[in-house]
């Protein structure tokens, strides 16, 4: 037989007919696509290394729609398509029909299990989580099905279907509408769930929370784990446009402090730990769950949250999220190491991604000699003299910006109603003065956006692939490269992500596991390409609007 005989034949899939046991999807918040290769020298065996050396490493991934968010990359992860599609536009909005600010997952018919558990306004720091008023959570908002739902559909409800993370919309997000998520509270120090999925938590839920894993960390540090020469910016620990929340502060060690402090929970999240709890939790849902143990695949989705936290304060190009990544990497070869013992890798289809990257901090730009990058600020808009004069041209003597609420401004409509204006010429003038300001790279009405009346380029497509017509507000607001918002409900960070520049589309994309070859690909793809993927390696229909293209290596031996 000749060898060009012995290969299979075209469009044979790699497994033959057969199915994974468990489907593990991993996703990294703010994992930008060159980091682990960046920071390889402080990486181990067995996480990363695994990933790039014996997966399909795909390494020119980008996002093609324009706000780089959290819920928007983990929806568009889970549905395999773009907002404008799935309806999740930002990580809160202004709902017209209810006049209030809405968070993405709330759901006010479904209440935590845990009394207490949703969100500590005085001590969160994510200003999406302050802006939720309402404490229950569901997928509900999501307008599309999931790779997870289309598992249930396609296999009669016996995929036993979950989703973890130290975010809520991390979890809710990839456990889709038929699958069940938990995620940690900060307030309580659990991992919690709503009454959307259970009626009362799962006995070994109960007995993981009594054992209290997070106050284990009380009176201990997050510390480098390898000699600071070792890293790439080990010599750059104290950064002063670095963030100090509450004395966790800008070097090594970083204290956690006693765990009646109000902060304590919420530094875990900052660091390592939170990964490290996250694991601990899963590896005991997989095993109690008994996921992978039968011949119908089963699904867990494991979104890491501390990359976006830490690189929120301190920066993509620091000491902090150096080390937290080599920590990271020593926690998904824990995770590897116990899939392997209780499922068996070749019996595991393993994904890897991010919902969005992360852009460089202005002060370490300006370090470099790039003075361009600055912040933005969104609260002097209605204030600036172009705005002013048009306020006056109007006949409008009050505010006519009513927010900004990234990436959109909401006018006030009400206003513009009650002086006989009309809306979509509001809309117009108010764009094309906000292009005018130092720092916008473009600023788009809703009213063009709706008639689809924009020039054919990558920018507006990336816009129009944002837009959505009961969700988005009157202007979508683009800053230049490298221009960002640092002002987080009076909180100064380092960075923020939400562009539709380079730095915050590019990702990760690997699939390893399950008998799959090694590869290294350059050419372009998408992370929408996962669920399309996924589905087709399972053989079912992929998800209600999924827009992704089945990649072949990972079908094709």
């Amino acid at each position: 037989m000749s060898a060009l005989a012995a290969l299979p034949a075209a469009g044979t899939p790699a497994w033959a007919g057969e199915q994974p046991k468990l489907v593990l999807q991993i996703t990294v918040d703010a994992l930008r696509g060159d980091l682990p290769s960046r920071f390889k020298n402080v990486l181990g065996d067995g996480g990363f290394r695994f990933l790039m050396e014996d997966g399909i490493h795909y390494t020119n991934a980008h996002y093609q729609h324009a706000n780089t968010e959290t819920i928007v990359g983990h929806v568009s992860l889970a549905t395999g398509t773009v907002p404008a599609v799935h309806g999740m536009v930002a990580n809160v909005w202004f709902d017209r029909e209810l006049s209030r600010l809405v968070y993405n997952i709330e759901d006010s018919r479904y209440h935590l299990l845990t009394v207490g558990a949703d969100v500590d306004q005085k001590t969160e720091i994510d200003p999406t989580q302050k802006a939720a008023k309402v404490d229950g959570r569901s997928p509900n908002n999501i307008l599309t099905s999931t790779l997870s739902d289309e598992m249930a559909i396609h296999f009669a409800g016996r995929s036993k279907i979950f989703g973890v993370s130290v975010k809520d919309r991390g979890a809710v997000s990839l456990a889709g509408h038929a699958g069940k998520a938990f995620w940690f509270s900060k307030a309580s120090g659990e991992f919690v769930t709503s009454n959307y999925y259970y009626e009362q938590y799962p006995d070994w839920v109960n007995a993981w929370n009594a054992r209290r894993p997070a106050s284990s960390y009380a009176g201990t540090s997050w510390r480098l784990m390898h000699p600071s020469s070792k890293y790439l910016f080990g010599d750059a620990d104290d950064r002063e446009y670095e963030t100090d929340l509450a004395g966790f502060g800008r070097v090594f060690p970083h204290a956690y402090g006693e765990a009646d402090d109000k902060y304590f929970t919420t530094k875990l999240t900052l660091s390592p730990a939170g990964d490290e709890l996250t694991l601990d939790f899963a590896k005991t849902l997989l095993d109690k769950e008994q996921l992978g143990q039968d011949e119908v695949p089963d699904y867990l989705a494991i979104s890491f949250s501390s990359n976006d936290y830490v690189g929120h304060l301190f920066g993509a190009s620091s000491l902090e999220i150096e080390d937290n990544l080599a920590r990271l990497d020593r926690t998904l070869a824990d995770l590897f190491a116990y899939v392997d013992k209780k499922v068996g890798l070749a019996n595991t289809l393993i994904v890897l991604s991010a919902d969005h990257g992360q852009p460089e901090a202005p002060g370490y730009l300006h370090g470099l000699g790039i003075d361009k990058a600055h912040y933005f600020d969104t609260k002097a808009l209605d204030r600036m003299p172009a705005i002013a004069a048009l306020k006056k041209q109007f006949g409008i003597g009050e505010e006519l910006i009513e927010a900004y609420f990234h990436p959109y401004i909401y006018l006030n409509r009400d206003l513009i109603r009650d002086k006989g204006l009309d809306q979509a010429a509001v809309e117009e003038a108010v764009a094309a003065e906000i292009k005018k300001f130092k720092g916008v790279a473009d600023a788009v009405s809703s009213a063009a956006l709706r008639t689809a009346s924009l020039p054919d380029t990558l920018l507006m497509r990336t816009i129009l692939r944002n837009f959505h017509p009961k969700r988005s507000g009157d202007i979508y607001l683009v800053f230049e490269p490298d221009v960002f918002i640092n002002d987080f409900d009076g909180l100064v960070v380092a960075s923020t992500h939400g562009s539709p520049w380079r730095y915050d589309t590019f990702v990760p994309v690997i699939f390893a596991g399950a008998g799959l070859p090694a590869a290294k690909v350059n050419r372009p793809v998408t992370p929408y390409d996962i669920a399309s993927t996924l589905a087709a390696f399972l053989n079912m229909k992929p998800p209600s609007g999924a827009i992704g293209t089945p990649l072949s290596e990972v079908l094709m031996k």
